[in-house]
């Protein structure tokens, strides 16, 4: 068979399954281009944010190593919409339809369908009810690293020694080896991960962080490149699943994870990368953020509309500084990532999974087992499937899970509590917050659900009461909506606005009048004014 006919049948088969997973309409499917590669997706986080000074946005790149090496930026919104949940092909070989020359105003709008090249996720079945929750990337067993110490050839400072470093590795409380152990449920483990450098850059670090429209950007790849290159043949990196690179000066005001290539040692090498300046190696929080995003985790957020990635505690993904424990030696700890967060990865064995469909008439009692509890034996995932939409990537689903405010990770948690997460488009976790209008920061009280307390999904499909607390956990009623003979209890506390159930005009008003729950009467959620009636969190006194 010849390359054009290859070439030709992998068209078709791509743009068939983009058909079929609703991500381009048939009438769209007229001279596509067709480019295969490794999709790469990196993650630019800032470090935590001083008074009175407000934190950078997140940076966020996608491209295309195509085969010969070259490779094809792609607009990271557009890309997200094309592929339905982007995140979960990181560090995969996809395929991308892009729109044929003439057909769209800018290049940004080019990208139709991104589709796995290797494989569909389970089988190609689209799950209409929870797609969403069907598509993980299952990370296992033995995960080494190798961390590079690399010096610009302009600054002489080595912040920390290779002892340092490879202690980070080991495997006593709150070093990596037993935090990835503890928060996989023993799924990974970074057995066999080393140490080594400080090496030489052969560049300034000018050479690697210019200014583009009057902002500092760092050059991933050459970084990556040259660090990789500065290391002696002696040193292993091909074997290792990413590479822990530590910088002795600032990059461009960001620390960076993700996947990268680069030419090394005359072969091509790809590997899961963290790009860390000086701030991030000095806490194991933004370290293990970083390398979260080398396992192809995105960030989690909150639900107050704003641009803020970094505010929901619960999740070291989104805010890793705030309700963290501290470390003498490390810095900042890490706190465990939420469960959608690990189901992404394939570390919640199915028995500890539940869901409940739309439509279920039956009321169940559910023992909800605190999330960081290695050998749970309840469910600790549990799912709310809300109406399907024609593309399964729009439909909503919520998950729910324990958390307590115990252990090494999760010692400073804001409480004990049952936390909502509402996963939408592109695989976003957000943290539900019954306060109108939400807080700033997921570590309130409206944030935590607890005994006593109800929450209905916007759809009002389910009622969730949380009925007591365990040894373990807590104990859920999960029960359809309400008839007209036995009604809810009296609404005492509005809920569950999420980052894009306000308008803009909503957002701005909330924003500027800087009300909490106390100013809204309990009349409001309940009318439909401001808030939608069919998202409210009831507190039963």
């Amino acid at each position: 068979m010849g390359m054009e006919t290859t070439a030709a049948i992998r068209g078709a088969w791509v743009l068939a399954m983009a058909l079929a997973w609703g991500l381009v309409a048939p009438g769209d499917l007229r001279a596509q281009t067709i480019e295969q590669g490794l999709l790469q997706l990196e993650w630019g986080d800032p470090p935590r944010a001083t008074a009175g000074q407000p934190r950078l946005a997140p940076r966020f790149n996608a491209s295309l190593l195509k085969d010969d090496g070259s490779r094809l930026a792609l607009d990271p919104e557009q890309a997200k919409l094309a592929a339905g949940d982007l995140y979960v092909l990181a560090n995969r070989r996809v395929a991308v339809a892009l729109a044929p020359p003439g057909r769209v105003m800018s290049s940004a709008s080019a990208i139709q369908a991104i589709v796995p090249a290797d494989r569909i996720t389970q089988s190609g079945k689209v799950h209409p009810a929870n797609a969403r929750v069907m598509a993980a990337a299952p990370i296992s067993g033995t995960t080494r690293w190798v961390t590079l110490m690399c010096k610009f050839s302009d600054i002489a400072d080595e912040q920390k020694d290779q002892a340092f470093f490879q202690s980070q590795y080991g495997e006593g409380v709150g070093q990596l080896g037993h935090y990835w152990r503890d928060v996989s449920y023993n799924k990974i483990n970074l057995t066999g991960s080393t140490t080594h450098g400080w090496y030489a850059l052969p560049n300034p670090r000018s050479t690697y962080v210019t200014t583009v429209d009057g902002k500092d950007k760092a050059d991933l790849n050459k970084l990556f490149a040259d660090c990789a290159a500065a290391a002696p043949e002696t040193v292993d990196l091909t074997a290792p699943v990413g590479i822990n690179m530590m910088f002795n000066g600032n990059l461009d005001g960001y620390a960076w994870g993700g996947q990268s290539c680069a030419t090394v040692r005359g072969a091509r090498l790809c590997k899961r990368v963290t790009w860390n300046p000086p701030w991030s190696f000095g806490n194991l929080a933004p370290l293990a953020h970083e390398m979260g995003h080398g396992y192809g985790l995105p960030h989690s957020d909150n639900s107050d509309g704003d641009d803020d990635t970094y505010d929901n505690p619960w999740d070291v993904m989104s805010d890793g500084w705030a309700n963290a424990v501290a470390d003498a030696t490390y810095g900042t700890r890490p706190k465990h990532i939420n469960i959608f967060q690990r189901h992404r990865l394939s570390w919640v064995d199915a028995p500890r999974q539940q869901i409940v469909g739309l439509g279920e008439r039956t009321t169940r009692e559910i023992a909800l087992d605190y999330a960081h509890l290695a050998n749970a034996a309840n469910v600790q995932m549990l799912v709310l499937s809300l109406s399907p939409q024609a593309d399964p990537y729009a439909t909503v689903v919520y998950t729910l899970e324990a958390r307590k405010r115990e252990g090494t990770y999760d010692g400073n948690l804001a409480g004990n509590a049952v936390i909502i997460h509402k996963v939408e488009r592109s695989g976003t976790a957000y943290s539900i917050d019954a306060d109108v209008p939400p807080a700033n920061r997921s570590n309130n009280e409206g944030s935590m659900f607890k005994v006593g307390e109800r929450w209905i999904t916007p759809e009002a499909s389910h009622v969730v009461t949380i009925k007591s607390q365990t040894a373990t956990g807590f104990v859920l009623a999960v029960s359809p909506p309400r008839v007209m003979s036995s009604p809810l209890p009296a609404l005492v506390k509005p809920a569950a606005v999420s980052a894009s159930s306000l308008s803009s005009t909503e957002q701005s008003a909330a924003t500027t009048t800087g009300r909490d729950a106390r100013d809204v009467p309990p009349s409001r959620c309940a009318s439909g004014q401001g808030a939608r009636a069919s998202s409210c969190a009831v507190r039963v006194r």
